[in-house]
């Protein structure tokens, strides 16, 4: 898995997928807690085009999903449910990802924004929330 940073200079979408801009200092106590807060561990596939993979640390609190890289921007949310959608852009290019989270694990699928690039994603949560 490549680094996200080299992925989104390169003419790459997969590092977009489920990362998002880091959440605001306070989120944690300003936001409810859902059963997937918590720190998760990302790999995230390209299946169809030159979009490489990668693997992610991201971040949920309040049902919103957060990553560490500030470099693009991004919106999503977790159900209730488990189901998780996002949208993600930055160095021009955007893309779209949806899945479904269970407790301790969860997998979907993306799409970038112009068709050139699809695949999809797993997920597993780490300890230390």
């Amino acid at each position: 898995m490549k680094n996200l940073s080299r992925l989104f200079h390169a003419p790459t979408l997969a590092a977009v997928v489920l990362c998002f801009a880091s959440p605001p200092s306070n989120a944690a106590g300003r936001i409810g807690g859902s059963p997937y807060d918590g720190a998760w561990s990302v790999a995230i596939y390209t299946l169809r085009g030159d979009c490489g993979s990668v693997r992610a640390a991201v971040r949920i609190v309040g049902s919103r999903v957060y990553s560490e890289d500030q470099s693009y921007r991004a919106s999503g949310a977790v159900g209730a449910n488990g189901v998780v959608r996002v949208a993600v852009s930055g160095f021009g290019r955007s893309a779209a990802g949806s899945g479904r989270l269970s407790r301790n694990s969860g997998a979907g699928s993306w799409r970038s924004s112009r068709g050139e690039c699809s695949g999809s994603w797993s997920a597993s949560r780490r300890a230390g929330y």
